[in-house]
Parts: C-alpha cells; sequence; structure tokens
C-alpha cells in the first residue's frame, strides 16, 4: 500500500462525518452545540422534536411544537436564526473557521406544561453533507443529464476539496496556537523582567536604608 493511499484513508477516517445524538431539554431550555468547522463549508442538521408525555411515559410526537435554531460564527455573527417545525432540517454555510456554536430551543411556553423534550440531532458537514445515495439515484433516471460515473467522480472531488479545506483550517489553528504560544511567552518574559528590577530596587533600597542606620548609629 503505497504512502499517499495511507495517507488518503487515515484523512478519511479522520475526517469529520455526521455528528447523530439526541437529548432532552425543558420547554424552556436553550441548548448549544460548538462545532469547528473550515470555512467556506456547508453545514446540515437534520432534527426531530418529541414531546414527554406523563399519561404513558413515553416521547411522542407534537407537531405544534417548533424549533428555534441560532448558529453564530467564531466572531459571534448570527448567521442563522429561524423557527421551524417539529421535525425538519437546517442548512448553513460557514464564511469564517473556527468554532461554530449550534443553540436549539422551542418555541413552547408554560402552557404545555412544562414537560420535558426529547430533540434527535444528526448534524452533517462538508461533503458528509450530500446526499450522494439519492442523487445516484437520481442520476440513474437522467443519464442525459448526469451519469452514475460522473457523478461518483463529483464525490471524489468534493471528498478531495474538503480535505483541502480541513487541511488549510488545521493550518489555521496551528497558526493561532503558535501566535498564542509566543504571545504567552513574551508575557512570561517581561514578567521576569519585571520581578527581577523589583527585586533590584528593592535590594538597592534596603542598602540604602541599612547604610543610613548603620551611620546614624556610628557603627561604620
Amino acid at each position: 500500500m503505497s504512502v499517499l493511499r495511507q495517507f488518503l484513508l487515515v484523512a478519511f477516517a479522520l475526517f469529520q462525518a455526521s455528528n447523530a445524538l439526541y437529548f432532552h431539554i425543558a420547554e424552556t431550555e436553550r441548548k448549544c452545540f460548538i462545532e469547528e468547522i473550515p470555512e467556506e463549508t456547508m453545514v446540515i442538521g437534520n432534527y426531530k422534536v418529541q414531546l414527554f408525555d406523563p399519561n404513558t411515559k413515553q416521547y411522542g410526537e407534537f407537531p405544534s411544537i417548533g424549533m428555534h435554531v441560532e448558529v453564530k460564527d467564531p466572531e459571534e455573527k448570527v448567521i442563522l436564526s429561524k423557527l421551524y417545525t417539529s421535525e425538519g432540517r437546517f442548512t448553513f454555510t460557514s464564511h469564517t473557521p473556527g468554532e461554530h456554536l449550534i443553540c436549539l430551543y422551542s418555541n413552547s411556553t408554560a402552557w404545555f406544561g412544562g414537560n420535558q423534550l426529547r430533540v434527535h440531532l444528526d448534524i452533517n458537514v462538508g461533503e458528509h453533507a450530500q446526499d450522494y445515495e439519492k442523487a445516484c439515484i437520481f442520476a440513474v433516471a437522467a443519464r442525459d443529464k448526469l451519469n452514475e460515473l460522473q457523478l461518483r467522480v463529483r464525490q471524489l472531488l468534493d471528498q478531495v476539496e474538503q480535505i483541502t479545506k480541513e487541511q488549510n483550517y488545521q493550518r489555521y489553528r496551528e497558526e493561532r496556537f503558535r501566535q498564542t504560544s509566543e504571545s504567552t511567552n513574551s508575557r512570561v518574559l517581561w514578567w521576569a523582567v519585571a520581578q527581577i528590577a523589583i527585586l533590584v530596587v528593592t535590594g538597592f533600597w534596603q542598602m540604602r536604608h541599612l547604610k543610613g542606620f548603620f551611620e546614624a548609629k556610628k557603627l561604620v
């Protein structure tokens, strides 16, 4: 196995895929997640909200509940803020690399009884947000527009492009880490210089004070 093939396999294995989970929140509670996203990367989130029924002790669907989704970029700018239905998907594209804050909360109020909500969430980043299987079926049905082989080539190109974005993002993180390290080292150096200066000044003052004391007592 060539070195290039090993690299590609490791890259595909480490590359961000979908993050599927579910969590519980109160009807007025706000839940946020941090997702590290390269620049110019599409993100698709699929969700489903269920309401706890005290009578059956189970979670069921409640179409009247809406889910508000808010996304902020690393500069705290809101890039998505929209109210959706109880089940659906939201989509946004990152323009700044870094940690994006994805927050979800329901539009329900206390008249529902203050019950607990279960939210199923599946976040897909990059080329994983593309549904190639569905596109492949469409391509087979319309070969005059895009055949299956062309679709697979496009998928590979998207994967290579996303790997390039991920590498650029890692270089961006390394640069920021280097700048932070240099800034920290500089502050530590100046703090050490300041401590030495304080010790020198204090020692000089003590010597002058002791000299004056000994002269006053006529010990020298």
